[in-house]
């Protein structure tokens, strides 16, 4: 087991390592996706377009990641993964030069089936450990976001003034940057991620038979989500990333409107990154010991009251505050979440299960991407953000009631 245990530890740190680059390639492009959207459409309704184009991209391209991780493995995976990124990012970067959307929403297309595969490596390090520390490695996969959190905003500013003479507009310069830490990503993977995790996940469930669901013909993905506890990690987890959506893509548009400037942007979006991922940890560990319903009701509660906060004013420290809190309530859905569904998997419905959820979550965020624009645009920032509370009560009641119901076996076979 000793032996098991280090080679999850550095599976998981090099996870973790991808983790942080890529997340900082995506947060450098997300926090202006939609100005440049609004610019090249000549449009605020239409600035929701392109994280839409993205999400719904990711969406789309999840379930096939599963199948495709299941086929080469998550280290090839990975490293495709990241390339493509690398690609669209380069595409991205090409659009801006030559102010042309639809070019612009091909590369938003590219990076979103790379961020599809991206995050379907924290199921990697679950599969690696045990259910005790399952909470625990996925937290420390997302964790690396924190990376992303406090560079990528930083970096849009500094880096649209370096690539103005190559690109003539300030904002190509992030997805340049993207490119370039896309890039480093896959090179990591592509030397550290050995051995393969899915081998890693088979020797485990070999040797620790009791840790692991039932064994037998793999569940078809619909039996599996009819099961009360997989249920609510799928609620918890699309619902935590339609409102974290809802607000914080249309919040950088609504602090532009107010005359902010690209860093006090920044700022703001950084402060919600780094509540998504900062206190990974935390959730990780409370996960295992709470268990993985109270931290989903926890999640849900702060996202609540992170939509709230958000109407208050659109000054930089009041919206700092909220979003923060819109990342952090997020974070517990998400590491609660796939906790929770992760316990639920036999390793052969591992892959496929797993795509479809990030197909399902994927499809929320788009709807979510999309839907904020046009809401915006209509009835204003604090109806949208009023909307978005009222849907994180949901997850809210789901967890609540599996919770106060489910029989008293262990989570890890509930």
């Amino acid at each position: 087991m000793t032996n098991l245990q280090s080679v999850a530890r550095k599976i998981t740190a090099i996870l973790f390592a991808q983790q942080s680059l890529a997340s900082a390639g995506f947060v450098a492009a997300s926090t202006i996706n939609s100005i440049v959207g609004a610019k090249l459409a000549g449009s605020a309704s239409f600035a929701g377009i392109p994280s839409a184009t993205y999400l719904l991209a990711g969406a789309f391209s999840a379930f096939g990641w599963g199948y495709v991780n299941d086929a080469i493995g998550s280290r090839a995976g990975l490293v495709t993964g990241l390339l493509i990124g690398a690609f669209g990012s380069g595409v991205a970067f090409f659009a801006i030069s030559k102010e042309s959307l639809v070019i612009f929403l091909i590369g938003m297309v590219l990076m979103g089936v790379a961020n599809a595969e991206v995050q379907l490596g924290r199921y990697a390090a679950a599969e690696v450990n045990l259910p005790e520390a399952r909470g625990r490695a996925i937290s420390n996969v997302v964790l690396g976001g924190t990376i992303g959190s406090v560079v990528g905003p930083f970096v849009a500013g500094p880096a649209g003034k370096i690539f103005l003479p190559l690109a003539g507009d300030e904002l190509a310069g992030a997805y340049a940057i993207s490119l370039f830490l896309f890039s480093i990503g896959a090179l990591v993977v592509f030397l550290g991620l050995r051995p393969e995790p899915r081998e890693v996940g088979r020797q485990i469930a070999e040797q620790f038979p009791q840790t692991v669901a039932a064994e037998g013909p793999a569940r078809s993905v619909l039996e599996i989500l009819r099961q009360p506890a997989a249920a609510v990690a799928l609620l918890s987890m699309m619902l935590g990333q339609l409102v974290m959506v809802l607000v914080m893509v249309i919040t950088s548009l609504h602090m532009k409107d107010h005359d902010h400037m690209l860093d006090e942007i920044a700022i703001v979006i950084s402060a919600h990154t780094f509540g998504m991922y900062a206190f990974s940890v935390v959730s990780g560990q409370l996960a295992d010991r709470w268990g993985r319903g109270p931290v989903i009701m926890a999640g849900s509660s702060t996202l609540i009251l992170a939509c709230l906060a958000a109407t208050v004013s659109p000054d930089v420290l009041p919206l700092g505050v909220a979003l923060f809190l819109l990342g952090l309530g997020w974070n517990f859905c998400y590491v609660g979440g796939s906790t929770l569904l992760a316990d639920q998997l036999s390793p052969a419905e591992r892959a496929h299960t797993q795509g479809f959820n990030d197909l399902l979550v994927g499809l929320a965020s788009a709807v979510g991407s999309l839907s904020s624009g046009f809401i915006f645009a209509a009835l204003g920032y604090a109806v949208m953000a009023y909307v978005s509370a009222a849907v994180a009560v949901v997850p809210f009641l789901a967890a609540s009631f599996w919770t106060r119901k489910r029989t008293r076996v262990p989570e890890a076979a509930s």
